[in-house]
C-alpha cells in the first residue's frame, strides 16, 4: 500500500517544511510513535517533493528496533476496538478501522478471541494496516499470522507500522 506521490512541492509539503519543529514532531509521532523516526524526518527538512519525504520516512523506518516497535504498538488499539481518544492518532485509527462493522457482534467476539490468542503467542497487540479492509479480512489475516514464528512476526509488524506511517504521513501533508 503506498501513499500518493508527487514530484512537486504542493501547499501541504510547504506547510510541513515551515511548521515549527515541536509541532511537526508531534504530528509525525501520530504517524509512527518512534521519536528517532520523527526527529530524523524533521531534521531533514526542507523537502523538495512528497516523494523525497516518503523516501526519507521509509529509510528512517527501515531499521526499527524491537523496542521502537513495541513503543509504536502501544499507540495502537486492538483491531476491532475503537480508540476513544481525542488526539490525531486516535482519530486516524478510527478512520482506518472503519471497515470493521461495530454492529456485528459475532465478528466482535471472534476478533476479541483471536486478539487474545495472538497476544498470548507474541506478547503484543496484533497490528495490521487496516485501511480499506473489512473486519472479516482483518480476522483472516490475524489467524494466518498465528503460524508465524516470533522473529518473522516482528518483521511483519515492522512492515505494517511502515505502511501505516506512510498513509498517515500523507494525511499530514494533506492537512
Amino acid at each position: 500500500m503506498s501513499a500518493p506521490s508527487s514530484t512537486g512541492a504542493g501547499p501541504g509539503l510547504a506547510r510541513l517544511n515551515n511548521l515549527p519543529r515541536p509541532e511537526l514532531v508531534k504530528q509525525l509521532l501520530a504517524c509512527l510513535d518512534v521519536r528517532r523516526w520523527a526527529n530524523e524526518i524533521a531534521d531533514r527538512r526542507p523537502y523538495r517533493s512528497d516523494e523525497e519525504l516518503y523516501e526519507v520516512a521509509d529509510r528512517a523506518a527501515s531499521d526499527l528496533t524491537e523496542d521502537e516497535i513495541h513503543s509504536a504498538l502501544a499507540a495502537h488499539p486492538r483491531i476491532g476496538q475503537r480508540s476513544t481518544g481525542k488526539d490525531t492518532a486516535a482519530s486516524w485509527s478510527r478512520r482506518e478501522q472503519s471497515g470493521v462493522d461495530a454492529d456485528d457482534t459475532q465478528l466482535a467476539v471472534e476478533l476479541a478471541e483471536a486478539n487474545e490468542e495472538y497476544e498470548r503467542r507474541f506478547g503484543h497487540v496484533y497490528l495490521v494496516c487496516a485501511s480499506g479492509r473489512s473486519g472479516r479480512e482483518l480476522l483472516e489475516i490475524l489467524r494466518s499470522r498465528l503460524d508465524n514464528d516470533p522473529a518473522t512476526e516482528m518483521r511483519v509488524v515492522a512492515d505494517e507500522l511502515r505502511k501505516i506511517a506512510r498513509l498517515r504521513l500523507a494525511r499530514v501533508i494533506e492537512a
